[in-house]
């Protein structure tokens, strides 16, 4: 028997493609928001994974230091280190700001941190360029997307940095680019005054005593401590909020990450809703193109269960043509993007089984109408 869908697409093959284009592209980007997400979450866990620590101590009941703000005295690192079990504590602090260039300033989150001490933040896998820092002062290490290279100078408040290493991939839950400063210099970005608002609060009675605070303690524990009784025992007696590694994981997803994810989720939705409503009203199309041919096909004899597998069929090959148009132009603009996007196969298979049940659905449309064909319509001519 000849296969009626391969001969009917043949009669419309440049509509054909035209169409699986059209909805692959549709297709595309339902692809690229769920690699917006993914990436949401891969950027959210960069800063974790670098660090590699196992405490983070934050100001009291605060989500800190991504999720909510948060202040505890550098000190604290020294008490954290004394408590059994503790192998390194560090101060550190994290703060937005912008990076003057010549064409437009770039918005970045600055990690502060001791470059004497045990813990350093800049993953040495992700230095392309240059070296970490080994200056107390106007040392900055940044990354690669801000536009800066080695050796540029960034003004920052009244002084100038030098940049003395480039890094690939180190960005903050948001997506920034991170940079890296002296723990120091990062007070007085963050902690400090200029000269005449300290002249102001001085007349006031008003003296700053922020300069030594930092947003966060981060510490690893030694092998064979238990990390959550080491996290209750600096919750019970030092009063400070201690998330372990995968519970401040779990606060950037929920609270950062959440609310972006269900609107993507929405948005992808609708896409594939809109997708599945042009996939019905091209295949209705089509069959009403051919009325006649049904029709004829009726007459002659040909049960109505063969005419409508042609329809399932043109339907499925439309959507299988149009999640292969889909892939390849996602693949083709992904990296355009802004924002980290991660392409998965499990997501694009997953995408793959929605479309054969959403094409199956919009078939539906068409088999009715082949259903009530009248073959007496043929005779007519």
């Amino acid at each position: 028997m000849i296969h009626l869908a391969k001969e009917d697409i043949k009669h419309t093959f440049g509509k054909f493609i035209v169409t699986a284009m059209g909805v692959g592209m549709l297709l595309g980007i339902v692809l690229i928001m769920i690699g917006v997400y993914r990436g949401m979450i891969v950027d959210a866990e960069v800063l974790l994974d670098d660090l590699a620590v196992d405490l983070w101590i934050v100001q009291e009941n605060t989500l800190g230091p991504f999720a909510e703000s948060s202040r505890v005295h550098e000190d604290l690192k020294n008490t954290i280190k004394a408590i059994e079990g503790i192998d390194k504590s560090e101060a550190i602090t994290f703060q937005n700001i912008q990076l003057p260039r010549a064409d437009k300033k770039v918005r970045v989150m600055a990690v502060g941190y001791d470059i004497f001490g045990e813990i350093n933040p800049i993953n040495p896998q992700r230095l392309i360029a240059g070296r970490t820092l080994k200056h107390d002062h106007y040392e900055i290490v940044v990354e690669e997307k801000t536009g800066f290279r080695l050796y540029d100078k960034i003004k920052l408040s009244r002084h100038y940095y030098t940049v003395v290493g480039v890094t690939h991939g180190a960005v903050s839950s948001g997506g920034d680019s991170l940079v890296y400063i002296s723990l120091k210099d990062a007070q007085e970005l963050q902690f400090s005054y200029s000269n005449k608002r300290i002249h102001s609060d001085r007349a006031r009675g008003i003296y700053n005593k922020d300069s030594h605070m930092v947003n966060a303690v981060i510490a690893t524990v030694k092998d064979g401590y238990s990390i959550d009784e080491i996290a209750d025992t600096i919750q019970k007696w030092h009063h400070k909020s201690v998330y372990t590694k995968e519970e401040q994981k779990i606060v950037l997803t929920r609270n950062l990450i959440e609310k972006a994810s269900k609107q993507i989720g929405l948005f992808t939705a609708i896409l594939i809703l809109v997708s599945t409503i042009i996939i019905a009203l091209i295949i209705y199309t089509m069959t009403l193109e051919k009325m006649k041919e049904i029709s004829i096909m009726k007459l002659i004899g040909l049960p109505n269960s063969t005419i409508i597998k042609m329809i399932v069929e043109e339907t499925l090959l439309l959507g299988i043509f149009a999640f292969i148009f889909g892939n390849i132009f996602s693949h083709l603009i992904y990296s355009k993007f802004p924002k980290r996007v991660v392409l998965e196969i499990p997501d694009a298979w997953m995408l793959f089984a929605i479309i054969i049940i959403a094409s199956i659905l919009a078939s539906f449309i068409g088999v009715k109408k082949v259903i009530n064909a009248d073959p007496t319509a043929a005779i007519g001519g």
